[in-house]
């Protein structure tokens, strides 16, 4: 029931983007940590084991042995896809025997993806693909991504959720956008984007250095 990709940029920034079938996808699969990594825990989701993956990625362990330690006593490993994203670059995905419909996966220089309940095997490499041979922003490489996944063919039925989050280094997401319900969430992903993008290293400034912030462009701001 869902696509994701999961990428870092030549600056350290590191994102995820990730669409489905089902309402606010974003909130169960999407897994980000400055300086860490990213983990999309998706499938039959668990969002315990995006947070347990990351502390074992912190804790020193490279994508693979993160995902090997973390399923290692876990009972209901068959049930779970599983996308990792090391903030060395190193990549690993987990397909459980239970893994809904078709699945696959891809992978990139700096981007890995996969998916389940897809038209066709190819989906997830399109998207790395695309992230790869995209230019801009991390943000609008993600969606590229997402939009190629689409394109090639998508999920088996229509998409109705999508998200994006990235992390940059700043101790929280400097861009964390949601499309929990729409006939069309990955072009109303896109929508969102280009209001928040123009105005986002101004709230990165708000937060680290108040005292140097730009008008907020709001009734009653006077600067």
């Amino acid at each position: 029931m869902t696509f994701s990709i999961v990428a870092r940029d030549q600056h350290g920034r590191i994102g995820m983007a990730v669409s489905s079938s089902s309402p606010a996808v974003a909130a169960r699969c999407t897994h980000l940590r400055d300086g860490i990594g990213a983990v999309s825990s998706q499938n039959i989701t668990d969002p315990r084991l995006g947070t347990h993956i990351l502390d074992l990625l912190e804790a020193g362990h490279g994508a693979d042995s993160a995902i090997q330690a973390a399923l290692e006593n876990y009972a209901d490993a068959d049930y779970r896809q599983l996308v990792v994203l090391d903030a060395h670059g190193g990549v690993a995905v987990h397909h459980g025997k239970h893994t809904l419909g078709v699945h696959g996966s891809g992978q990139g220089t700096h981007s890995v993806a996969a998916g389940n309940m897809l038209s066709g095997s190819h989906i997830p490499q399109a998207m790395c693909d695309a992230f790869e041979q995209s230019e801009g922003e991390l943000e609008e490489r993600l969606l590229a991504g997402l939009q190629a996944a689409l394109s090639a063919g998508g999920e088996e039925g229509p998409v109705h959720s999508a998200g994006m989050a990235v992390v940059s280094g700043h101790g929280w997401r400097d861009t964390d956008l949601r499309v929990d319900w729409h006939e069309d969430p990955i072009a109303e992903l896109g929508r969102l984007l280009g209001v928040w993008s123009p105005q986002r290293n101004d709230y990165v400034v708000r937060g680290l250095d108040p005292s140097a912030s730009v008008g907020y462009g709001v009734p009653g701001d006077e600067r």
